[in-house]
């Protein structure tokens, strides 16, 4: 079993991937953090550089607390709530891990939400965190 955790370089995803770190401790239980990202003619290089050495961060710390982890960045073209998802349900998740960030009601119109397809979608209990003020 695991914590599959979604995150991103924003408060949001570093509070979502604090939370899920110490459920990982507390539960003796296997992080996964997933980096999920659209790709295509969008994708911007720079952009996926810095990713790349934030994650890398990211495993050194885990490294250093002693967590069992695997950190994974996804460029397959799909939602973040998917990936998320199809790594929940491919290493049977003990639950899933995502921030939230306020949005107003015409953002959650035209974006959609990951965090609601996720909530709604996910076949593990979620575990929705908010970054502190």
């Amino acid at each position: 079993m695991a914590i599959v955790v979604g995150y991103v370089p924003t408060k949001e995803g570093r509070a979502a991937l604090r939370r899920a770190a110490d459920e990982s401790l507390l539960r003796k239980t296997k992080l996964i953090v997933i980096n999920s990202n659209r790709g295509g003619k969008d994708y911007d290089t720079k952009e996926a550089e810095r990713f790349e050495a934030e994650l890398k961060n990211v495993q050194g710390e885990l490294d250093e607390v002693g967590i069992e982890h695997e950190v994974r960045q996804l460029v397959r073209g799909n939602e973040p709530a998917e990936d998320l998802i199809a790594v929940a349900e491919e290493v049977s998740a003990d639950f899933i891990v995502i921030g939230l960030r306020r949005r107003t009601p015409v953002g959650k119109l035209i974006l959609g939400s990951n965090a609601q397809r996720i909530l709604l979608d996910a076949s593990c209990p979620v575990l929705a965190v908010k970054a502190e003020a």
